[in-house]
């Protein structure tokens, strides 16, 4: 399993910070992870984002690449809402800058208000995912395109500055609704599932997602939350204030509403946490964590850190984390053990 940490935590602020320090703790978030062992970052992408505030992925990712070391670089980013064409070059862009550590998770975003900012008709936005996520291979991987999507027109295109990884770099696809992750099926992409789903709704879609696939895909990504403390009640204690708010934020913008079923993100903690958190000790966290393995998960991304959390308590999980738990991952996860 390849396990990666977010950098959304720090990322996205409440919008009266001070951004400049935040990216000085960004930096030292990076070199802690970079130092660790873990083996990528993620970051994602959301605009006008009331009442929080967060660093674009473009600039962030370009400003990280020489102090990551070898850590893989991977954003998600709202589709529908780009042209392919400057997705192609600014990511072969990065892609070169980094020595070719990038990876994208394309997603089509739930927010109305980002929809009509970029005078995107959201009734359209599968399309527009599609339309996107071709184009863009295409422009890594053939001589020319000629192409006419939702906004743009390609005739004989050449994309000049391709990605060193060939024929390109990885892409998964985000999905939250049972459909969307059939679709995904489909297509015949990765499935990055979200992390606010709970462990029965991620068990449940990956046989939508895998009924769906024509083939096996071979790769499932998949974000949680995380906090591990030296107590299972240490780490909700801790983690509570930041993560309850940040839910509190998802509420007022809807993504409960974008999850299948009666999703409400407005319950109390307790109940919102129950197996949809990792919150725990290090054996808590290393049990859930071979739940996940035992469904095919490879890749998982953790989001350790939240908006107005400090610095140095994020840093203490992160490092209990790293001491006590990352080693017996790397190790093998016994699957059939229950006396962690």
């Amino acid at each position: 399993m390849k396990v990666g940490v977010s950098l959304l935590g720090l990322a996205q602020q409440p919008r009266d910070s001070d951004m400049t320090q935040r990216l000085g703790e960004l930096l030292t978030w990076v070199h802690a992870v970079r130092d660790s062992g873990f083996d990528y970052l993620t970051t994602g992408q959301h605009y006008l984002l009331d009442p929080l505030c967060e660093l674009q992925p473009v600039p962030l990712l370009a400003r990280i690449a020489s102090e990551s070391g070898d850590l893989r670089l991977v954003s998600t980013l709202i589709a529908p809402l780009h042209n392919p064409v400057d997705l192609a070059e600014t990511w072969a862009s990065l892609d070169v800058i980094t020595g070719g550590r990038i990876g994208l998770s394309f997603a089509l975003g739930y927010r109305d208000v980002e929809y009509a900012a970029f005078g995107v008709d959201p009734s359209k936005r599968v399309r527009a995912l599609r339309e996107v996520v071709d184009t863009v291979r295409a422009l890594w991987t053939q001589e020319s395109v000629t192409v006419t999507g939702l906004g743009f027109a390609l005739d004989q295109a050449v994309c000049t500055l391709r990605p060193l990884q060939q024929p390109h770099p990885p892409i998964w696809i985000a999905a939250n609704a049972d459909a969307a992750v059939a679709r995904v099926g489909r297509w015949g992409l990765p499935w990055n599932g979200n992390s606010h789903a709970r462990y029965e709704t991620i068990a449940r879609q990956l046989e939508l997602y895998r009924a769906a696939a024509a083939q096996p895909v071979g790769t499932f990504p998949l974000g949680r939350e995380l906090y591990c403390g030296a107590t299972r009640a240490e780490a909700v204690a801790i983690a509570e204030p930041y993560l309850g708010g940040k839910y509190d934020a998802y509420a007022q913008w809807g993504q409960d509403k974008a999850l299948p079923g009666e999703e409400d993100f407005t319950v109390p903690f307790e109940e919102l946490a129950a197996d949809r958190f990792i919150l725990g000790d290090p054996d808590d966290c290393l049990r859930e964590i071979a739940r996940y393995a035992a469904l095919g998960v490879d890749h998982l991304h953790l989001r350790m850190n939240w908006p107005g959390m400090p610095l140095d308590v994020a840093l203490d999980g992160l490092h209990r984390f790293t001491e006590h738990v990352l080693p017996r991952v790397r190790n093998g996860l016994d699957l059939e053990r229950a006396d962690w």
